[in-house]
């Protein structure tokens, strides 16, 4: 849908900075997933977020021990079937937890820079698809990397790939950093807003 000009830098990033991106724009989409559970009565935002609070505790406490395989288990439980309902939260919803799903299978393999790259394509594709959705067709690449909502994202996804790049090993500062501004903000890549 978007050709991501992000992805040939992502691939040269680290395995840490790679989980650092990820949970940035899972954290970023935790708000979408969140809604959706208010709206419907269905799923678990709390468990989502103890999910990617786990992947954060990865990152920040170097002896954090965690099965991440039971984790998917418990991720597969929380996802809505988008044929159930009616109503238009239920993509992103779903979007948010393949992006999850992504992050968390990205813990059981070294070859993290695929896994960051579907994340970075999944939020930009919510974002396609609630443009196209609300302006009731199809929409050229062209036209898509013209919209205000596209143009945030790629500059966050750049942003968050910049601080990443300048720090070659871990650095809890930054981790946490970057975690708690974007939880500060409290509103997602589609612009919905969560007070939590």
């Amino acid at each position: 849908m978007i050709k991501n000009p992000i992805q040939l830098r992502l691939e040269k990033l680290s395995n840490w900075q790679h989980h650092t991106f990820m949970a940035c724009l899972c954290e970023r989409m935790y708000p979408n997933y969140a809604f959706f559970c208010q709206q419907t009565q269905f799923g678990d935002a709390a468990k989502y977020k103890q999910l990617l609070d786990l992947v954060w505790e990865t990152l920040s406490v170097k002896s954090a021990k965690i099965n991440f395989e039971s984790q998917l288990d418990k991720l597969e439980s929380i996802i809505p079937e988008i044929e159930q309902y009616d109503c238009y939260s239920v993509y992103p919803a779903v979007d948010a937890c393949r992006a999850l799903g992504e992050l968390l299978h990205a813990q059981l393999t070294t070859d993290t820079a695929e896994h960051a790259v579907k994340v970075s394509n999944i939020s930009l594709t919510t974002i396609a698809t609630l443009e196209m959705s609300q302006a009731q067709q199809p929409m050229s690449e062209e036209t898509l990397k013209s919209l205000p909502m596209i143009i945030d994202e790629l500059d966050l996804h750049w942003q968050i790939y910049r601080l990443l790049k300048s720090v070659p090993e871990p650095d809890i500062g930054l981790i946490k950093g970057l975690r708690q501004e974007i939880r500060d903000a409290k509103t997602s890549n589609i612009g919905v807003f969560l007070d939590y």
